[in-house]
């Protein structure tokens, strides 16, 4: 709890610095690729329906993923380096009652408070651009939230075995850009090369898409739920199992 409340009040000094990333990137690109995009998309004839909805709707809940996803693995990424190698900040935390297991507790509650709100400005986006209703952005919030925690804990797990920033550009040029781009977010995976789409069905991003998108359009089913909820938990697990070891081997010597 006071790693969290160290994060609660760093934030309420630097939060000015996060309002465009957090609250006003996603309404654009939702504005910008829903209503500028989605006109020429619903105007044309191909032969693939978009979930028989415009595609506004169809992009909203890809997008609300997608965005969980890039704030998640902002904040447990060079935030992360810095208390562990530049500022050691992670250090000095463990010279007080707090250990290990509480310090990365605390950091992925915080990031996941700051994924809440990301989801949360986009939801209210999702609403007053007319993509979809209150409810449904409400239940395809509960997905995006998820795919947040997912990436929180694999991306700490990643960031906390690193010794320079060198990994961080390569796994968000390499990684993370790739997801958001041919993980479903914008169009189905099956219009992509056959010989890619296994490695697209094996991303976190793209099993987050599609719960957030079945849920906000109705169209889940109960197996698909589970494999998508159960693939997603499988990575916070793993993330955090991995984090906590390696903060360890790194905080504890």
């Amino acid at each position: 709890m006071r790693v969290f409340e160290t994060h609660a009040r760093v934030y309420r000094h630097t939060w000015r610095g996060s309002l465009i990333s957090t609250f006003l990137n996603p309404v654009l690109y939702l504005a910008a690729m829903g209503l500028g995009l989605g006109t020429l998309v619903d105007g044309g004839s191909g032969p693939t329906p978009l979930a028989g909805v415009p595609y506004l709707a169809y992009l909203a809940p890809g997008l609300l993923a997608a965005a969980a996803m890039q704030t998640a693995a902002g904040d447990a990424s060079y935030p992360v380096l810095a208390g562990l190698k530049w500022t050691k900040t992670y250090h000095a935390a463990l010279a007080t009652p707090v250990g290990v297991t509480d310090l990365l507790a605390g950091h992925l509650a915080w990031v996941l408070i700051r994924v809440l709100m990301t989801v949360g400005a986009f939801a209210a986006a999702m609403v007053l651009l007319g993509a979809s209703g209150v409810a449904a952005a409400l239940a395809a919030s509960l997905p995006a939230a998820l795919v947040g925690l997912a990436f929180a804990a694999a991306v700490t797990a990643f960031t906390s075995s690193l010794d320079s920033d060198f990994g961080l550009s390569s796994m968000f040029r390499f990684a993370i850009i790739p997801m958001f781009l041919f993980s479903g977010t914008f169009f189905p995976i099956t219009q992509l090369p056959g010989w890619i789409q296994p490695v697209a069905y094996a991303t976190p991003l793209w099993h987050g898409v599609e719960l957030a998108r079945a849920t906000a359009l109705g169209t889940e089913t109960q197996w698909a739920v589970i494999t998508h909820v159960g693939y997603l938990v499988a990575w916070v697990v793993l993330g955090t199992v991995l984090a906590r070891r390696n903060f360890r081997r790194r905080l504890e010597k």
